[in-house]
């Protein structure tokens, strides 16, 4: 089969499943691994020897650890130090020791149980991150934990492409001294040699103004860092990461990965397909019982590891702690790339690396039903435990703030500046928990509970500040307070148009889009850096707003109709434009 041939097969196998996968829920990962296994030798055998395009397809993963290098800045990872450092270090280094535990009780020796622990102990970064995307939790108090642990164990997968050569050199005949030497001096030169040419490099390739030219370079800077070293005896995305990392405070790091992004994206597919086509799917046939006691100790292993972790930090609520156990217990798209080395390296035996690729692969397959799972099992647990919230003095403060997080948090303040006292309440219980180490009293509660709203003397009180960030709890906690306490004057915080439009369809009249004013200031001073005079930039501004007001009235009644949105919009545009366009003309 002619290599023309082929990639039209690679490509019509990832256009039907990655797209079929997706939209399952599964992410398109699983989707890449699927078509591999459907097209490949274990499959229907469209492609017999995928092997051969395994190893130009793994370029996708030295741009993938390139551009990891490129967004792991210091001084991001200084100001996150303690939660991936910490919290990353303890989950990476407690699931390899558990997991190696159970691969010895299973039969295997010290050194290949050890390297099995710390490959498992990673999980999918690209799944996981994709996954809580999608159901927008990465914003969650276990989406941030998850992030912060994904981080780390995107920095333990460098050490490990490292260690990993060197074993299986000492498995042969030990490790040279030599040759260490040869590594640690490769790695410094790259460090030294990188800091003061890649620059230079690249601002050469950037005055030709021709973005080929530009792009071409930054796929020589990766490859050429890939290439020294595996000359040098070590992994080719060792030297890809450490490229990424020199460049990550460049005023080059957005069009790096911008260049970079489609060809990354477009290798490691294939580089999934590849290694979908590899996993011996017939191990599952023929040893089920050996497969899902793999996977059993991996998820639960991981899991038993996470949920303490996330409570003893003070991370997540059980519930919250739960779903983070959940999201990360899988094995990770790493596993492949590490067991790919060790079967080359010969540090682990074949029929064993065979077993441990699916248990991988069906470990991510199994992780959205296991999400959803306990997901319910969560959302039961905190319906059970609304009566713990937090349990509220009897002040009758004059004004209730619901929500307080970055809104609530400044209008606290300037309330607490006149010496106007408050009660605030938030449902996060790790912002709850932030916030009280700062000094500020803050009560844990779901602010749309009639209970909690008597308990905070919402039926004494002269205001209601709703900060509440998420839309649908925000009008939920609107509809509580206007139906049991008519009296009480609601100060209301809008995400976007939309979230105002419904909340002043259930009647609150004071609603503040939290992005305008700044927006409007922002342009203010663009139109004055720009050149135009302070008062007609002040005066553009002020008719924009008094226009945009008119128009959030006008839309009220039909916000659900979206034709009449854009077309209510667009006149309002080239109104606004003939008013400005009048007061320039003579």
């Amino acid at each position: 089969m002619s290599l023309l041939q082929q990639t039209v097969i690679y490509l019509l196998a990832a256009l039907i499943t990655v797209p079929l996968s997706k939209r399952l829920g599964f992410g398109s990962i699983l989707g890449y691994l699927a078509a591999g296994i459907v097209i490949g030798p274990y499959g229907i055998a469209l492609v017999e020897d995928p092997e051969h395009v395994l190893h130009f397809a793994e370029l996708g993963v030295v741009f993938l650890l390139f551009i990891i290098g490129l967004e792991l800045q210091p001084s991001r990872l200084w100001v996150l130090r303690r939660m991936v450092f910490g919290l990353g270090s303890a989950q990476v280094v407690l699931s390899a020791a558990l997991i190696t535990a159970i691969a010895m009780v299973l039969g295997q020796a010290l050194r290949p149980a050890i390297i099995i622990g710390l490959i498992l102990a990673l999980s999918s970064t690209a799944f996981v991150l994709q996954m809580l995307a999608e159901k927008k939790q990465l914003t969650t108090s276990w989406g941030r934990a998850s992030f912060t642990i994904l981080l780390f164990q995107d920095l333990a997968v460098i050490p490990l492409l490292a260690l990993l050569p060197m074993l299986g050199a000492a498995a042969a005949s030990g490790v040279e001294l030599g040759d260490v030497a040869v590594m640690l001096a490769t790695i410094g030169v790259m460090i030294v040699g990188g800091r003061y040419l890649l620059r230079p490099l690249l601002r050469i390739a950037a005055r030709t103004g021709l973005p080929e030219i530009f792009t071409a370079t930054a796929l020589l800077v990766v490859i050429g860092a890939a290439l020294i070293m595996q000359y040098a005896g070590m992994s080719m995305v060792l030297g890809a990461f450490i490229a990424g990392m020199l460049l990550a405070d460049s005023e080059y790091r957005h069009e790096l990965e911008a260049d970079i992004a489609p060809f990354k994206g477009l290798l490691l597919g294939l580089f999934f397909i590849a290694i979908g086509g590899s996993v011996n799917i017939g191990l599952l046939l023929r040893e089920p019982g050996t497969i899902v006691l793999l996977v059993s100790c991996l998820m639960v292993a991981k899991a038993a590891i996470l949920f303490p972790l996330a409570r003893l930090f003070g991370l997540c609520s059980p519930p919250e702690a739960l779903r983070l156990a959940a999201a990360l217990s899988q094995g990770g798209e790493f596993a492949f790339v590490l067991f790919g080395l060790a079967a080359r390296e010969q540090v682990l035996d074949a029929a064993l690396l065979d077993r441990l690729v699916l248990a991988v692969a069906v470990s991510m397959l199994l992780t959205p039903l296991l999400y959803a799972f306990t997901e319910y099992v969560a959302s039961r647990m905190e319906s059970k435990t609304e009566d713990e919230y937090d349990t509220i003095e009897d002040e009758a403060n004059p004004v209730v703030i619901a929500g307080f997080g970055r809104v609530g948090q400044i209008v606290g303040r300037l309330l607490r500046v006149i010496g106007t006292p408050f009660t605030a309440l938030e449902i996060d219980s790790s912002q709850v928990d932030v916030v009280r180490r700062f000094g500020n009293k803050v009560y844990f509660g779901d602010a749309s509970k009639l209970e909690l709203l008597r308990a905070a003397g919402a039926a004494r009180a002269k205001l209601f500040v709703l900060a509440i960030d998420d839309m649908e709890a925000s009008v939920k906690t609107a509809e509580a307070v206007l139906r049991h306490f008519p009296n009480l004057t609601i100060v209301a915080r809008a995400r976007n148009r939309r979230h105002e439009h419904f909340l002043k369809d259930l009647g609150v009249e004071h609603v503040y889009r939290e992005t305008l004013l700044s927006s409007l200031l922002m342009g203010e001073r663009v139109l004055t850096g720009i050149g135009v005079d302070t008062d007609r930039a002040r005066h553009v501004v002020e008719l924009f707003r008094e226009r945009d007001e008119k128009l959030i009235r006008e839309q009220q009644a039909f916000h659900q109709d979206v034709d009449k949105l854009v077309q209510t919009a667009n006149d309002t545009a080239r109104e606004l434009e003939s008013l400005l366009r009048d007061d320039v003309e003579p």
